[in-house]
């Protein structure tokens, strides 16, 4: 009998991973590492949980809509919520220039947030205490710590992931993959096989079917080993960064979209603990910049002495000195793209500097012609609604035509400046693109006769109606 159920109630209960009365909701692929994890929470071996499931369908292989049903049937055994998205991850990935495997990790951990945080404001559960709960394990530690190796990293990213950073918890990563799997066939459950896991074109299948395997040939206790050792570099390294953010503090500022480094305080640090500074601050303020780059980093850290530097950084930030500061700002001279999101119904989302997006049930009446709501055929949408801004290529068939046209001749067509564009809300479903906002809806989505239920869609804008135009 597997002795993952065991492992696991010790580890939550002695890093205390779940708050008792506190919505958790489970990242669930429908492969065995996650499986486990969705019956594991739902069996009560680590407490009543108030448990709910989000899968992300990333729309990367003809087989994946498989994967969704796995998940929706045994959460349909097991009586637990269940909501199944699907996003564009390559076409998102191709408009943010990052890999898959990057952009995949930002929009399931979007997703995640902005369920919980929808999901305690309704329970009225204050935010911090919910839970979003992966089914890491200690195998993919062993794969991150060597590809980690291999590629250079500090001690964070090598004792990386975590048993529980904010409010993201893996109550596996004491276990196995191996007992994962062992743990599914005592309960009798199945699980879905990505052939992508055994390509070894890519860095972490390679490492998974060739290094690992060769470190437990030469130390038949390697795992223990590696775990004992991430431990302790997950303690130490987090002593560090608790004193980098109390220097961050005192030596930094954030004002609006930038951080600011008071320069000269900030070179009496040692050039180890500077570095470590300036990452938290800037994580801190630009949660997305959590990959930055280790040149970026260095080079930010020789600006403290510069009194003329400038750099993009990536991620839509930019820095530069003025007189004694360095100035990384997320303000670049045309708008960053939107996060992705979800959009509940009902419910709402904040934009940022884009303003707010809501949406709500309502009766399919005339909504007359303002440009900043729509109102769409509530039937007619397939799947969750999700919220980002325009990628290369996207094409949508307006209302009140019949042929397609790209977002960004429509965009041209309304006068919406270019460097604003980016904060122009694009409002998809599982199918393509229901709303661009402020601009047009959709044609497939129009409210016709035979409506029965509407959706409401709503477009404020930070000072007023329709930043946009």
């Amino acid at each position: 009998m597997s002795r993952l159920p065991d492992v696991a109630a010790a580890t939550a209960s002695a890093r205390s991973l779940f708050e008792p009365g506190a919505p958790v909701v489970a990242l669930v692929s429908g492969g065995a590492d996650s499986s486990a994890l969705l019956v594991l929470l739902a069996s009560g071996a680590l407490g009543h949980l108030d448990l709910t499931v989000l899968h992300l369908d990333h729309l990367l292989r003809p087989d994946s809509g498989g994967d969704a049903s796995h998940v929706e049937s045994i959460c349909e055994e097991l009586d637990v919520p269940c909501r199944i998205v699907r996003y564009d991850v390559a076409a998102y990935a191709a408009s943010a220039g990052l890999n898959l495997e990057d952009a995949g990790r930002r929009v399931r951990y979007r997703f995640a947030e902005e369920e919980l945080d929808a999901l305690c404001d309704a329970r009225h559960v204050a935010r911090e205490r919910g839970r979003i709960a992966t089914g890491h394990t200690l195998d993919d530690r062993e794969e991150t710590l060597l590809m980690r190796l291999a590629q250079g990293a500090g001690a964070s990213g090598l004792a990386s992931p975590r048993h529980r950073r904010g409010r993201i918890v893996r109550p596996m990563l004491d276990c196995s993959h191996a007992e994962a799997m062992a743990f599914l066939a005592d309960q009798g459950r199945t699980w879905r096989e990505d052939a992508t896991n055994s390509d070894t074109t890519r860095l972490r299948a390679r490492i998974r079917v060739e290094v690992v395997p060769l470190m437990r040939g030469i130390n038949p206790r390697f795992d223990d080993a590696v775990s004992r050792t991430l431990d302790v570099l997950a303690g130490e390294d987090e002593l560090l960064s608790e004193m980098a953010q109390a220097f961050a503090a005192q030596f930094s500022e954030r004002v609006g979209g930038e951080v600011r480094f008071d320069r000269a305080r900030m070179l009496t640090l040692s050039r180890a603990m500077l570095r470590r500074t300036v990452r938290e601050a800037l994580f801190a303020a630009f949660p997305d910049s959590s990959r930055l780059e280790f040149d970026h980093i260095e080079a930010l850290c020789d600006a403290m002495g510069i009194d003329t530097f400038a750099r993009d950084l990536g991620d839509g930030l930019r820095a530069f000195t003025e007189y004694g500061t360095l100035i990384v700002s997320g303000d670049s001279e045309g708008d960053s793209p939107l996060a992705p999101c979800l959009l509940p119904i009902p419910g709402a989302v904040d934009l940022g500097p884009a303003g707010r997006l809501s949406a709500v049930a309502s009766s399919p009446s005339e909504l007359g012609s303002d440009p900043y709501s729509a109102l769409l055929d509530q039937a007619k949408l397939r799947g969750s609604l999700t919220v980002d801004s325009v990628r290369p290529g996207d094409r949508m068939r307006p209302l009140g035509m019949t042929g397609t046209r790209k977002l960004q001749d429509l965009l041209t067509d309304a006068k919406v400046p270019r460097r604003h564009r980016a904060r122009v809300p694009v409002v998809r479903d599982g199918a393509g693109i229901v709303w661009l906002a402020g601009v047009r809806v959709s044609e497939d989505h129009r409210i016709g006769p035979a409506t029965g239920r509407a959706v409401l869609l709503r477009w404020t804008g930070p000072c007023g109606e329709g930043k946009a135009t």
